[in-house]
């Protein structure tokens, strides 16, 4: 994670920090130097991981207004269960029913609020827990980081504390992968993390 910090603050980002290990970035960026600022991270992201990496971004303001809209309801007061966002590059072709469920792994998307899969995951006969976002990549057809709902509040809050002004760019992920496009971080703070693909290291939420 220091040298993800080092390669955002190398590529121009300003108050570069990181949160747990699963590859969570949080900086402020001028909103002119979205585009120039994506490419200088993809490449620095690229020298880093040796591949072609995939990022997701999200603002501050995206991630705060997910937050606020409590889109689990009372699932989220259930401890028997965990909840996770899968962040996507960008939406699925097509319609996209919902819920999806892979039964085999306890796991259900219940639905999508922008490019977000809300999933949740039930305990396995095994006493395990599945997590999604393998799964949820295939289903839709769209590359995704997934992230469990703990650690998306808490990255609105470090968004949100640590904001100049306006709440900007959240990552959600360089992981390496194919040829999904990353979307473009928004304006002044935000959070980002590696997200879903096909080579190296999977990053994973804790």
């Amino acid at each position: 994670m220091a040298d993800v910090q080092a390669a955002f603050t190398k590529a121009g980002c300003r108050n570069v920090s990181t949160y747990i290990a699963s590859g969570n970035v949080i900086f402020d960026a001028a909103p002119s130097d979205a585009a120039a600022l994506r490419r200088r991270i993809g490449r620095g992201m690229r020298a880093l991981l040796g591949a072609e990496p995939v990022i997701v971004y999200r603002t501050g303001n995206e991630l705060q207004k997910l937050v606020d809209a409590a889109p689990f309801g009372a699932l989220a007061d259930d401890r028997a269960i965990k909840l996770y966002v899968a962040f996507l590059v960008e939406k699925p072709q097509g319609r996209t029913a919902f819920p999806r469920n892979l039964p085999k792994e306890a796991l259900e998307a219940i639905g999508m609020n922008n490019c977000d899969a809300l999933i949740v995951s039930r305990r396995k006969p095994n006493g395990m827990y599945g997590f999604p976002a393998n799964w949820i990549e295939k289903d839709l057809g769209v590359v995704a980081t997934a992230r469990n709902w703990s650690t998306v509040t808490k990255l609105a809050e470090l968004a949100a504390d640590s904001a100049p002004q306006k709440k900007g760019p959240a990552y959600a992920g360089p992981e390496p992968a194919g040829s999904s496009r990353p979307s473009p971080p928004a304006a002044a703070r935000g959070a980002a993390s590696p997200s879903g693909g096909r080579a190296g290291s999977r990053s994973r939420a804790s």
